[in-house]
């Protein structure tokens, strides 16, 4: 028997998110014992791609989550629309060879084209825009990404990428902070707790039944998995476990592979269309090159919402809001006479290589989790590749799955510092 969900840890002050998403559709609680072909843990972007895609495919599917729907990092994050995987194609390449890693590859765009899809499909309005830019604050991060460029084009067939130097930069983002980047038309940004919502929406009306506030207390593992929520069950042939941090010690040896990090942002008042025009021209996305990274956008009422905090202790950091600012001043000074409205964030999980990790603890429990800060989209591709596998089609997930992972040095209390003496490192050749 696995372990208990620990669904700990204080809701962060309302986001811009919960501010601007319209009405909350509540979901009752799990009243009864139920059976089900299968049973997802979890109600963020990965449980209900999975509920979604299996639903469709005619199983009867149960999804638990411990608090509401996207209240985790499908509802907090950066919003950010992205191919490609936090680890870089290099070491896939490595690990497993240039033509998986070129099917990889191509799973991550399908990531991506899947997101406008399902916007479209079930009408979900959640601000999609396309349009993203990796700038480079450093000569050599521009020589990086342009040997990127190169490499996506050769390697990969892609060929969309355009690398932007310092007398092109005020078409994508008027700031002297940076030396120009590369600019991928095919990436984007959009609302995410929105997003969240949609999908819930459209895996309900294919039939999927969502309880909420209904943490999972155990799993029995067998032919027929039981999955316990206090006294009640939902008995299932197959389980998806999709609570990425939020599963604690459900599951020991997945906890270990992965790092709860807090990540933060913040919103401003809105700043009227010229002005945020006058910004961010093409109204992309924007990310910087550093490993302790700043990313921004604007939101559809104009708001500039920036994000870049992060926290290895699970703690907030204190002057949050002050601190935020002070980095978005540093990238865009004549912003000064703008109100900071909003603050909030929450955890995402990372992995110590960054790639994400799927995978099976047993022959019928299936897992994906350590999305590394490029979850909105793979955690799409994530939900349809364990549908896939549990249908009897297993090679994508697989593939995925040969990826190797280690766990986290020092268990629960010396990993966090084990982490941030790692990470020194990353962050000292930020300034170099």
């Amino acid at each position: 028997m696995f372990g208990s969900l620990q669904f700990a840890g204080r809701e962060h002050v309302e986001s811009w998110y919960a501010a601007s998403a319209g009405s909350f559709t509540p979901r009752p609680r799990l009243g009864e014992s139920l059976t089900a072909d299968v049973c997802v843990v979890g109600a963020g972007y990965t449980g209900l791609s999975a509920a979604l895609e299996l639903a469709e495919r005619g199983y009867r599917v149960v999804v638990l989550e411990g608090a509401r729907v996207g209240w985790g990092a499908s509802g907090r994050n950066g919003g950010q629309v992205l191919s490609d995987l936090a680890c870089g194609m290099n070491l896939v390449r490595d690990e497993l060879g240039q033509d998986a890693a070129r099917e990889i590859w191509s799973m991550t765009r399908e990531a991506v084209e899947l997101v406008g899809q399902r916007c479209a499909k079930y009408d979900i309005d959640a601000e999609l825009v396309w349009g993203y830019f990796h700038a480079a604050l450093k000569e050599r991060q521009l020589r990086e990404q342009a040997a990127w460029q190169e490499d996506a084009a050769r390697h990969y067939g892609y060929d969309r990428f355009e690398l932007v130097g310092r007398d092109r930069l005020p078409e994508m983002v008027a700031s002297e902070r940076y030396v120009g980047g590369l600019f991928e038309p095919d990436a984007g940004h959009l609302h995410p707790l929105k997003y969240a919502q949609g999908l819930a929406r459209a895996a309900e009306a294919a039939g999927v039944r969502i309880f909420e506030h209904s943490a999972v207390s155990g799993i029995v593992p067998g032919a027929t998995v039981r999955v316990a929520v206090g006294k009640l069950e939902v008995r299932a042939e197959s389980v998806v476990l999709a609570g990425n941090t939020y599963l604690g010690r459900l599951v020991p040896e997945l906890d270990k592979k992965i790092m709860p990090v807090g990540t933060y942002l913040i919103a401003t008042e809105p700043l009227g269309e010229a002005r945020a025009r006058a910004l961010i021209p093409k109204n992309l996305a924007v990310c910087d090159a550093n490993f302790v990274l700043d990313y921004f956008r604007f939101s559809r009422d104009t708001r500039l919402l920036f994000g870049g905090r992060v926290s290895y202790t699970g703690m907030t950091p204190v002057g949050l809001r002050d601190a935020m600012r002070r980095s978005m001043l540093k990238v865009f000074p004549g912003l000064a006479d703008a109100k900071v409205e909003y603050d909030w964030g929450g955890f995402v999980d990372i992995t110590m290589n960054r790639a994400p990790h799927f995978g099976r603890v047993q022959p019928n429990v299936f897992f994906a989790q350590g999305f590394s800060g490029h979850g909105v989209a793979l955690t799409g591709l994530a939900g349809r590749l364990m549908a896939e596998a549990i249908d009897g089609e297993p090679e994508r997930f697989d593939l995925f799955a040969r990826l190797s992972h280690r766990s986290f040095p020092g268990g629960a209390l010396l990993r966090t510092p084990a982490l941030l003496m790692a990470t020194s490192y990353y962050r000292l050749r930020d300034y170099l």
